[in-house]
């Protein structure tokens, strides 16, 4: 989210001191999780609104950096990289709110409950966002493959 490793650095060593500090007051242990992505999001949203910059994901993917399985092709290898950029660059013109619910779900594997209570949303404003992008990203796309 942060396309910075230093800033990214300094969050999660702040996000472990706080969940540290608060340990004790966290009653689930199996929420843990939960409560790391709720405080590593709010951290990099406080950073941004320090910064003055809201666009959270905006070149925030290295496309060089994603791995693809050795069992493919260079040719598919090239594809799969020039879809991905395709994909990451729809995914920076639609609205944060569509681009959050489709990072959280299809980048990091949370299932809906869980980015529902991250975003402090309902269920299925979740489905309805994520469903509405990626009919986004594929109208888009087959547009621009054609």
């Amino acid at each position: 989210m942060l396309n910075d490793q230093m800033h990214a650095d300094d969050i999660v060593q702040d996000v472990f001191i706080k969940l540290y500090q608060n340990l004790d007051s966290i009653h689930n242990r199996q929420s843990i999780q939960f409560w790391l992505f709720k405080t590593t999001r709010n951290e990099i949203l406080t950073l941004f609104r320090n910064r003055g910059n809201k666009q959270l994901y905006s070149n925030a993917f290295d496309v060089e950096d994603v791995e693809i399985e050795s069992t493919f092709s260079l040719t598919e290898e090239f594809e799969n990289k020039e879809l991905s950029k395709l994909i990451l660059n729809e995914l920076n013109n639609m609205s944060e709110d569509f681009r959050e619910v489709f990072v959280l779900k299809e980048y990091s594997g949370l299932s809906y409950k869980e980015i529902a209570g991250l975003l402090e949303i309902n269920e299925d404003l979740v489905k309805s966002r994520l469903y509405k992008t990626r009919q986004k990203l594929v109208s888009r796309i087959s547009k621009l493959i054609k």
